[in-house]
């Protein structure tokens, strides 16, 4: 089983790490979002890679889902002796990673490449893809003025509103060569419950990316990041009704409706079901909530079941004690 995912943020790692247990690390490509990495004190930092590396790794700090659990931050401490006020915090253990990456890339290696070496080094066996090598990155337009993206989520705390999205870069940037091969043999494509233009419209930019899923033969399908017109984490309600849509589940389908066979809608927004079903796609409704990590597991082993009926050849693939109840 070849199950690739696209992701970005806390709950797309979630659902990553619940793929890990319900199929196995070693057959997920994971393509991540890097149009939010930044430069930093001179380091390269990917926040998006980072924070699914740590959490299949099992290192993730459980309370945030991002950094590094029980990491320290004197290094910060140090900085405000020095007259800094930083606004984004780097753990100490989290700081190895953007020292080592950022060597790494000034030698030369590509960003896929240096992503490879440090996932293998925490025992990452999923293949951890970033969506391009080349620099891509989100520029948000305010009412407040033009901000890259850290700056906007982190240092202001999502709260100008927002006008419009630029992604800076793409259309000359290249999407992840092994990224387009394993969309092409894939058995199953999951658009993970991540924040759909911060996290997964940066990806979908990518020149040939969207024609690859188009062309896709696996089924395609997409877990909700709104429950209830609400993001479960994050601004993506907040950014949906500043861009003029309608923050539903409804609308994150329609979204992604040109090259989605399936949609995966909470059971607290079950009355959106039929609106769904009428774009033309199957629809399930589960618990979508990721509260642990059986949690994360039953909901992917859902999903992959729900693949799994919109294909004309059962694979199979879940462990079944991970399968959900009968109701």
């Amino acid at each position: 089983m070849n199950v690739v995912v696209f992701t970005g943020g806390v709950g797309g790692a979630k659902l990553c790490d619940g793929l890990a247990r319900s199929v196995g690390e070693e057959h997920l490509t994971i393509i991540v979002n890097t149009a939010d990495d930044f430069e930093l004190y001179g380091l390269h930092i990917s926040p998006d890679l980072d924070t699914v590396m740590y959490t299949l790794a099992g290192i993730a700090n459980p309370v945030t889902g991002w950094g590094i659990e029980g990491d320290t931050f004197n290094n910060f401490a140090m900085l405000e002796r020095y007259g800094v006020s930083p606004w984004f915090h780097l753990g100490d253990r989290d700081l190895a990673t953007h020292l080592l990456r950022t060597q790494l890339l000034r030698e030369g290696m590509p960003l896929s490449m240096v992503t490879r070496v440090l996932a293998q080094r925490l025992g990452v066996k999923a293949r951890l893809l970033p969506m391009t090598d080349d620099r891509v990155r989100t520029v948000v337009d305010t009412d407040e003025g033009l901000f890259h993206f850290q700056e906007y989520f982190v240092r202001l705390r999502w709260q100008p509103e927002v006008r419009s999205l630029i992604y800076e870069g793409v259309e000359e940037a290249h999407p992840n060569d092994e990224a387009l091969r394993a969309i092409e043999i894939a058995d199953t494509i999951i658009i993970a419950p991540s924040n759909l233009y911060f996290s997964i419209d940066p990806i979908l930019a990518l020149p040939g990316m969207k024609d690859a899923l188009l062309n896709a033969a696996a089924p395609i399908i997409a877990v909700t990041p709104i429950i209830g017109g609400e993001a479960v984490k994050g601004p993506a309600a907040k950014l949906m009704r500043e861009l003029g849509e309608e923050s539903s589940a409804v609308a994150v389908a329609r979204h992604y409706a040109d090259f989605l066979n399936g949609f995966v809608l909470d059971e607290r927004d079950a009355e959106l079901e039929p609106r769904i079903a009428c774009m033309g796609m199957g629809v399930l409704v589960t618990d979508t909530l990721m509260t642990d990590r059986d949690a994360r597991a039953r909901l992917a082993c859902e999903v992959i079941n729900f693949a799994d009926q919109l294909r004309p050849e059962k694979l199979g693939g879940c462990r079944a004690d991970l399968l959900p109840p009968q109701r």
